[in-house]
């Protein structure tokens, strides 16, 4: 499988390094366990001669011959973590350049893959358009107003789509590694991933902090406040709009245009957050906790935290030990 990594001035050094070791480790393996059947023959490619990572090394790219016929290319993220900074750099020359060459190798037949802020290159070449994708968690809401025609759902880990394949934030580099190698061998997969000390993850939710997300926009700012301060009480559309100022279809509105949800949704993601906190920090059994999140009981809350984070009380108070 010959496998193309597009790095770009100011690559993020971890996503392009954890790519290199889990395929270098995929082809150990497979030398060893299979006799070399399964080979990824990697290499780093720019559009550019000189590439410097986020940390300013040196990056020794293979330039682009005109005629490479990779079988996937991946897209490392850029080290830039905020929309002040990541906005500027998707109009950089050297980015067009690589979302051109991207779509001259998707149309000819190559399968296309980003993890984290990567994933906001193959947006912006349109390679994600009217498809599934998922993108570092935390610029959500910039990546949901920006490519409003890809359905996104940034709490999966990864997400394939015809032939682009797209990853969660940061480490989901990894996760987007072990991919691959698992659809090659999952043999070899599930030894990478046991010397690597890393399972195989499906959703970000756990990650996302719901506080980081209303940042975006202001009227959901001061809708987080407001929820905060209501978390034991039954939620109330009405009331929210109405602290707000607001009317309930514009509260609902901008709520599923930022966050891709209903204001009730993002009611329920605080009291798992703040739920969540009670449990790591308290000896509050899960009664207690229910009723400072505003359920009558624990098992309904328990339910809740099992379907949101995929653990439950038992698991959460162990993450600690």
């Amino acid at each position: 499988m010959r496998i193309f990594i597009l790095a770009l001035d100011g690559v993020f050094d971890t996503g392009l390094t954890v790519l290199l070791d889990a395929l270098g480790l995929a082809n150990k393996f497979a030398a060893a366990q299979m006799g070399g059947a399964l080979s990824f023959e990697v290499s780093i490619v720019g559009v550019r001669k000189k590439v410097k990572s986020g940390q300013g090394f040196a990056i020794p790219v293979q330039a682009i011959a005109p005629d490479s016929k990779p079988d996937w290319v991946i897209v490392p993220a850029l080290n830039t973590g905020s929309p002040e900074t990541l906005v500027p750099a998707l109009g950089r020359r050297d980015v067009s350049q690589a979302m051109e060459q991207l779509r001259k190798w998707h149309a000819e037949g190559a399968h296309i893959a980003a993890s984290c802020i990567g994933t906001f290159l193959l947006a912006e070449a349109g390679l994600l358009d009217h498809g599934e994708a998922t993108t570092t968690w935390w610029l959500a809401p910039l990546f949901r107003q920006r490519y409003p025609n890809v359905r996104l759902d940034e709490t999966r880990m990864l997400v394939p789509s015809g032939r682009v394949v797209t990853a969660g934030a940061a480490m989901g580099h990894l996760d987007l590694a072990l991919w691959l190698v698992r659809k090659a061998s999952p043999e070899v997969a599930a030894v990478v991933s046991r010397y690597l000390l890393a399972d195989f993850r499906s959703s970000q939710a756990p990650y996302i902090i719901p506080n980081h997300l209303a940042q975006a926009d202001p009227v959901i700012q001061r809708f987080e406040r407001w929820a905060r301060d209501h978390l034991k009480e039954g939620f109330s559309l009405e009331a929210a709009a109405d602290a707000l100022a607001t009317s309930p279809r514009t509260l609902q509105r901008r709520c599923q245009a930022v966050l891709g949800k209903s204001p009730l949704s993002y009611f329920q993601d605080l009291r798992v957050e703040r739920a969540r906190s009670l449990v790591h920090g308290s000896d509050l059994d899960l009664d207690a906790i229910a009723v400072e999140v505003g359920y009558v009981d624990g098992a309904t809350l328990g339910t809740l935290l099992r379907d949101r984070l995929g653990r439950g009380v038992r698991e959460l108070r162990a993450e600690l030990r």
